[in-house]
């Protein structure tokens, strides 16, 4: 990956975000990959003037992870993805489609991780 990478926090990542955006950084998107058992890394993407910048974290799966949603309105639909996704909560998300965004009603285990159930539909 190219681009400047930086380390953040579950408790400094909003902040974090709000330099990039005070910055004049365009929002780009989210990556995650998993980082051992139970840990997901999260890549946050940004580009100025063709040059890209990385906020780098690795969380507990089991814990919430605060929402940039607040900063950048699009990243909403990448942290609904990424909830869809992998067996994961973001705490704050300006719109939150509880797990409806893209699985059908009839999924009922979460697509990355194994084991995890999904409460059915209504």
């Amino acid at each position: 990956m190219k681009g400047t990478i930086i380390d953040v926090t579950i408790d400094n990542v909003v902040g974090e975000v709000m330099n990039m955006k005070n910055d004049g950084q365009r929002f780009v998107t989210l990556s995650t990959y998993q980082e051992g058992e139970g840990k997901l890394g999260i890549l946050y993407h940004f580009d100025k003037e063709y040059e890209d910048t990385h906020l780098r974290m690795t969380v507990d799966m089991k814990k919430p992870i605060p929402s940039v949603s607040g900063v950048f309105f699009g990243a909403m639909l990448v942290e609904n993805e990424i909830r869809d996704q992998w067996d994961v909560k973001f705490d704050g998300m300006v719109l939150d489609f509880n797990r409806t965004l893209f699985l059908d009603p009839e999924v009922t285990q979460v697509p990355l991780v194994s084991n995890v159930k999904i409460e059915p539909k209504k």
